[in-house]
C-alpha cells in the first residue's frame, strides 16, 4: 500500500506528500469525506511513510515495516475503531469481548490508546494512531481524546478518519488539520465496475451514478437489483398527494428490508438528479431509458420541491443507515413529507 495506489484524490494526496517532504506533518489530521473514497487507504499510506526505514517520508510498501502496518501488527501504529466494525471485518470475534460489541468507539479504547502513546516508539521515529470511523466516538471518548489533542506526546501523529465529521466536537475538529477527500468521479467508478464486475457500459454507469461517488458503495451494490430500478421510479412517479394508501403501499413494498430500502433510496437519489437536470434544460440523464418520464416529472414539480425532496431523502437514508432506524417507518415518513 502506498500513495500511488490511491486514485481519484490528487489534492488530498498532494497535500500529504508535501507535508511529508517538508517534515511538517501535523500532530493531528482529520481525513473527511464520503465513505469509500480512499480516506482509510490514505491513512495507512501515511502511517507507512512515517514509519518506513527504507524510504522515510515516502514509504516503500514492501519492507517488513510497511507490510506490518498494512497487517495491523506494527508496534508503533495503533488502530482504533468500533468493536462491531472489528467483528464485521473479521479482525475480532464476538467471543473476544465480555460484552456485546459496541457500535461506538468507547472511552476505554481511547484510554488504552493514550497509554500506548505515552511510551516511546519501539522501531520508528513516529508513533501513529489511526482512528477509523472517528465520528463513532461517544461523547466521553471524544472528551477524553481532547486531552491528547491539546497535549500530544512527542513524535505522535493521530489520524481521524470520518465520513461524518460534523458529529465530532467542534473542539476536536479545530485541533486537527483537515484533509478533504472528494466523491470519486462517475467515469472512474464506472470504469472500475466494468473491469471488476464485467458490467456493460450502461449498467456500469448506472451503478456508478447510484454510488454517489463512493467506490465501496458501488462494489456493495447488488447489480441484480438494477432490474428493479424502473419499477421504483415508475411507482414513485405514480404516487398522488391525496392517496395516502399509495404512499403506505410503496413503503411496504420497498421497505421490506434494509437492502431493498437502501436500493430504493439510491435509485430515487439518481432520479431526482435526472429530473433536476431535465428541468434545467439539459438532456444528459443517467436513466436514459426514462427521458420522457423525467420530462413529465420536471414539468410537475418546482426546483425548490426537488431540492426539498433531496434533503428528505438524505435524512431518511441517514436514519436507516447511520441510526439504524426502522426501515419501513422511515420510508413512510419520507413520503408523507414529500407529498405534503
Amino acid at each position: 500500500m502506498g500513495f500511488g495506489d490511491i486514485q481519484g484524490q490528487p489534492k488530498a494526496i498532494d497535500t500529504l506528500k508535501l507535508a511529508l517532504s517538508r517534515e511538517a506533518v501535523p500532530h493531528a489530521l482529520l481525513f473527511q469525506g464520503p465513505d469509500g473514497v480512499g480516506k482509510e487507504l490514505a491513512a495507512v499510506a501515511l502511517a507507512e511513510a512515517l514509519t518506513c526505514p527504507e524510504a522515510p517520508g515516502v514509504g516503500c510498501g514492501e519492507c517488513s515495516s510497511c507490510r506490518r502496518v498494512t497487517k495491523r501488527n506494527h508496534p508503533d501504529v495503533t488502530w482504533v475503531l468500533p468493536e462491531d466494525e472489528q467483528v464485521a471485518r473479521g479482525w475480532a470475534g464476538r467471543s473476544d469481548f465480555d460484552h456485546t460489541p459496541s457500535r461506538d468507539i468507547r472511552i476505554e479504547q481511547v484510554r488504552q490508546l493514550q497509554e500506548r502513546l505515552a511510551f516511546r516508539a519501539l522501531e520508528s521515529k513516529f508513533k501513529v494512531a489511526l482512528l477509523i470511523d472517528a465520528q463513532a466516538m461517544n461523547p466521553p471518548a471524544q472528551n477524553a481524546l481532547l486531552k491528547t489533542l491539546e497535549e500530544p506526546p512527542a513524535s505522535t501523529v493521530l489520524v481521524l478518519v470520518s465520513a461524518a465529521s460534523d458529529k465530532l466536537l467542534p473542539t476536536i475538529r479545530s485541533r486537527c488539520a483537515k484533509v478533504n477527500f472528494a466523491p470519486l468521479p462517475v467515469d472512474f467508478i464506472a470504469s472500475h465496475m466494468a473491469k471488476v464486475r464485467k458490467l456493460n457500459e450502461a449498467d456500469a454507469r448506472q451503478v456508478a451514478a447510484m454510488a454517489g461517488g463512493s467506490l465501496s458503495r458501488a462494489l456493495a451494490l447488488d447489480v441484480n437489483l438494477l432490474q428493479h430500478r424502473r419499477d421504483v421510479i415508475e411507482k414513485f412517479e405514480a404516487l398522488k398527494p391525496d392517496d395516502a394508501r399509495g404512499w403506505l403501499a410503496f413503503a411496504e413494498v420497498f421497505g421490506e428490508g434494509r437492502p431493498e430500502a437502501e436500493m430504493c433510496l439510491d435509485v430515487l437519489a439518481v432520479w431526482f438528479r435526472d429530473v433536476a437536470v431535465t428541468k434545467a434544460g439539459a438532456t444528459e440523464v443517467i436513466n436514459a431509458d426514462l427521458v420522457g418520464l423525467a420530462t413529465q416529472a420536471a414539468q410537475r414539480v418546482s426546483a425548490a420541491t426537488l431540492q426539498q425532496r433531496a434533503v428528505m431523502l438524505d435524512e431518511a437514508r441517514n436514519a436507516i443507515t447511520a441510526r439504524n432506524g426502522a426501515v419501513r417507518l422511515q420510508l413512510e415518513r419520507m413520503l408523507i413529507e414529500m407529498m405534503a
